[in-house]
């Protein structure tokens, strides 16, 4: 399996990397995307890509769109020079924290948008109760990617699958509180537009037995939501692993033989 989306910069890794990185490697966790969430981590992700033989992302997070440089799309076009750097992102709009104010966010995701398609390079994105926003942004332009982390109903998972994009699922799923509309949609998701991600340390399995007494997700626990999917799609879990992975590799033009574990 792939780990389509992993914050392996973040700070709650700094004592046990190698040890994560290893623990991935006995849940036959073959590659990782490590997301870039500001110019800074994509930096970071870059360079722990290139250290370990990841994929990563280059982009600004709608939480971070306030801090964004002016010349953000010269920065990010430098780092996309880097054959690790296979999408930009993470980009998008988050109405639900308001983290930067709504205008920020759009010019920030709107100006990434653009430089993804002027690139032709994918986009890494992230919506949360802004599909409306978001849909007005995308039609602006055509490129394709993965909707990363999808919580959204019926009507905006129609609009992305029509768009083209592929869906990221992760631990949301296996919420059966928050995660119920997501659980309830997961069979309207194709597998062959389906990615699994862990979106690591955060969203940690819910299903998980015995649970981490840390309460910190890692890449190894990719098998979690793998399962929970396969079950509610009424499929083997070695099926989920094997599209999702065909999936990534596909959309981020990678060999088929770039197992970097």
């Amino acid at each position: 399996m792939i780990d389509a989306g992993v914050n392996l910069t973040s700070s709650q890794f700094d004592k046990d990397l190698e040890q994560v990185i290893d623990r991935a490697r006995e849940a036959s966790i073959s590659n990782m995307l490590l997301i870039g969430c500001d110019v800074h981590s994509s930096a970071a992700s870059l360079s722990m890509a290139k250290l370990y033989g990841f994929c990563s992302t280059a982009g600004v997070h709608p939480h971070d769109a306030k801090d964004a440089p002016d010349d953000l799309s010269a920065q990010l076009c430098e780092l996309a020079k880097s054959s690790e750097v296979v999408a930009i992102g993470e980009c998008g709009l988050d109405f639900n924290r308001d983290f930067s104010p709504r205008p920020v966010q759009e010019r920030v995701c709107s100006e990434q948008l653009h430089l993804a398609q002027q690139l032709s390079m994918p986009v890494y994105l992230h919506e949360r109760d802004a599909h409306t926003h978001l849909r007005a942004l995308l039609s602006e332009v055509q490129v394709n990617g993965v909707l990363h982390c999808f919580t959204g109903d019926k009507q905006a998972l129609k609009y992305y699958l029509d768009y083209g994009l592929m869906i990221g699922v992760t631990g949301w799923v296996c919420d059966e509180r928050r995660g119920q509309q997501l659980r309830e949609l997961i069979q309207y998701i194709p597998n062959d537009r389906l990615l699994i991600e862990t979106d690591a340390p955060y969203l940690l399995p819910r299903t998980l037995r015995p649970k981490p007494k840390s309460r910190r997700n890692e890449p190894a626990h990719l098998h979690a939501v793998a399962e929970q999917i396969a079950a509610l799609k009424g499929t083997e879990q070695s099926t989920i692993a094997r599209c999702s992975t065909y999936n990534f590799l596909t959309l981020f033009n990678l060999p088929a033989q770039g197992s970097n574990l």
